[in-house]
Formats: structure tokens, sequence, C-alpha cells
């Protein structure tokens, strides 16, 4: 059977079938319409999605305000569309139907979305984010409360910083700058130092791509001065990283080697914190990220660091893993080894197709292997 629009757009959205049932009864309760049971509701959305019976009133209203879609979008009849007044108070009340409950829902969506994103790449995640980022945004944009809008920016904040790192793994440069800026901007609306912070030190690896490292390093020693206060000491650390690599790719060796030295201090004990789920900086993390910054400056303990920090790292962070294949793949190439590096640039490839990261195989094309102006690497 053929799937139905209506089945096509929650599944877009991601969500599960009970959590739409919560929002279409949370949306019935706001606007004091009369709902069927959750029990009863259930069966309905099965039928609905599955073409066998149509969605009457109110139904097709609650669909369109918890979706965000409209009729044509969701397969329903057209129907006569309300003035703008009637328009705005129907968005102003869905934004104050948002709850604890509502802001848990986006934070999970996230949360999935970064574990599928380290193991898998980004290439499957992005519309879903996308659409999660469209909807958060327009309820951030008819909220009336401070302390509402100050918890749908900080989800925005996160959604948008992850769905700009995997634009940007993706090699789609303008896409990953501005959801990095809509991230930035969200940060500030939350009142959040800590989220921007992160938001504009992780803008800086673009420009690095770019070749602006100047602008780069820039960026990243304003976005630690931010951190540098009031920070925990994983951020503080994991800024003093970044900073670092941001250094080494300028050729500033010794203050970037200063910096993972400030990173190695700054980490502590336990450098798991559970406000801060994006950040990964314990075990292999932070010796690998200071294998890349050897990396590009051509050191030769970079051979080192990452062949000690690659079986240490954990077995989900495939994308990760990737990285540091290519970064051994130059670290042997400069120290001459073109077997080692040849081995590394194929398995490193083979990943990078696997996960569909363009960041990593256009890394790739610029690998000169010993010996050799240009060489096949597939």
């Amino acid at each position: 059977m053929a799937e139905t629009r209506l089945q096509a757009v929650r599944r877009h959205l991601g969500y599960k079938a009970d959590d739409v049932i919560k929002m279409l009864l949370r949306r019935a309760d706001t606007l004091n319409v009369p709902a069927m049971s959750a029990t009863s509701l259930k069966t309905k959305l099965s039928r609905w999605e599955n073409g066998r019976e149509g969605v009457s009133q109110p139904y097709r209203r609650l669909f369109r305000d918890v979706y965000g879609r409209t009729n044509e979008e969701l397969g329903f009849p057209e129907e006569e569309v309300n003035d703008e007044a009637d328009e705005l108070i129907s968005r102003l009340a869905l934004a104050r139907s948002v709850d604890t409950e509502t802001i848990e829902i986006f934070k999970r969506q996230v949360d999935q979305a970064r574990h599928v994103d380290r193991r898998f790449g980004g290439v499957a995640l992005l519309d879903q984010l996308r659409s999660n980022i469209e909807q958060i945004q327009s309820l951030l944009g008819f909220s009336t409360l401070q302390g509402q809008r100050q918890a749908l920016a900080s989800v925005l904040t996160e959604a948008s910083a992850l769905a700009g790192w995997e634009a940007l793994d993706r090699n789609a440069i303008r896409q990953s700058w501005e959801h990095h800026e809509t991230a930035k901007a969200a940060a500030r609306e939350a009142g959040s130092p800590i989220l921007l912070a992160h938001s504009t030190a992780q803008q800086a690896f673009i420009l690095i791509d770019l070749g602006e490292v100047q602008s780069a390093v820039g960026q990243l020693a304003e976005a630690r001065a931010l951190a540098e206060r009031t920070a925990p000491p994983v951020l503080r650390a994991w800024m003093a990283a970044a900073h670092g690599e941001g250094l080494a790719a300028a050729g500033q060796r010794d203050d970037a080697l200063r910096a993972f030295d400030t990173a190695d201090q700054q980490l502590p004990t336990d450098p798991v914190d559970p406000a801060l789920p994006f950040l990964f900086l314990g075990g292999a993390h932070l010796d690998r990220w200071r294998g890349n910054a050897l990396s590009k400056l051509g050191e030769p303990d970079a051979i080192q660091r990452l062949t000690d920090a690659l079986p240490r790292l954990p077995p989900d962070f495939i994308r990760a893993k990737t990285g540091m294949l290519v970064d051994l793949a130059f670290a042997f190439a400069a120290a001459g080894d073109r077997d080692a590096s040849l081995e590394h640039a194929r398995q490193a490839r083979r990943l990078a197709a696997q996960i569909k990261s363009d960041r990593q195989l256009r890394r790739l094309s610029g690998l000169i292997l010993p010996g050799s102006a240009i060489d096949d690497i597939a």
C-alpha cells in the first residue's frame, strides 16, 4: 500500500505515533476542542495514515497545527482559509502549548540524531534536522513567555550546531555557515554564553576548511574568551583544544602545542558533563585531536599519537575514525612511508564513502604520496 502524505510527514519529522497522539490531545485541550480518547485516537491514526478513512474535523486543524503543514502537504482537501488574525491567534496558542515534555521530546530528537550521526554520518539526518529546526523556530517565533523562549532557543542552538557540523561533513559549506549563524543567534536568545562559545568555535572550523586560517584563529580566540570564566572545565578544555587546532592550521607550532597542554591541564577527571552532551574529550578524543594538529604541523610525533589513540576510540565514532585515518595517511606521507600512507588512505576512503563524508574525501584528494606528484588511492 502506498504511503499517505499524512504518514510521510510524520515519518519525515521523526515522530512516533504515541508522541503525535499526545501532541494532538494537548493541542485539542489548548483550543478547548472535544477530542476522542488516546486509545481511540491511536486506532484512528492508523486508519488515517493507511488511507482507510479520511481525516475529519477538528483533527485536520489539529494535524496542521502540530505538524506545521498545509492541507495540501498533509493530503487533506482544501478548506476556507482563516484570516491573518485567526492564524496568528492559532500560532500563539500553539506556542503557548509548549511544555517541559515538548522540550524533552525535542532534546531527545537531537540526541538521537547525534548518536546516528557519529556512527553513520549525516547524510540521512540533515533533512530531518532541518524540519525539526523549522518547527522549533516557528514555535519560538510565536512564543511570548521568556522562560519558554529560552528553553526553545537552547534546543534550537544544539539542533542547528549539529546540522551545521553535518552539512560541513557533506562539504555543504554555505549551508553549514548558515546553520551556525542560526545556532549563535539562538544561543544569544537563550542567554547562554556556553552555547554561544561552542557554536562560535565550531563555526571557525569552516574557516579552516576554506583556508581562512587567521580569521579562524581570531574567532576561536574570541570563543575561548567567552567560555573562560563561566564555562565548566570540560568546555574550557575543549575550547583550548579547538584553539590549538586552529593555531596548528596557521602553522603556529609552539602556541598550538601550548594550547593542547592547557587542554590537558583543564580536562577534569570525569570529562562527561550531562549538560554538554555534544562534547567528547575524554579517553582517546583529546589525543586524536592533538594528533590531528601534529599532523597539520608535519610533526613526526603525529604518527605515534594517532596510532596509540586509534584502538582506544569508541567503536561507534565512525566519522572520527575516518578523520584519524586521513590524518595518519598525511602523517605517514610526510614521514616518507608510502606504503603505510597508501594503506591508511584506502581505509579512510572506504569509510568516508560508507558514511558519505565528502569533507574527508576532499581531504584525501589532496594527498600526495612519497615519490609521486599525484597518486590514485582508490
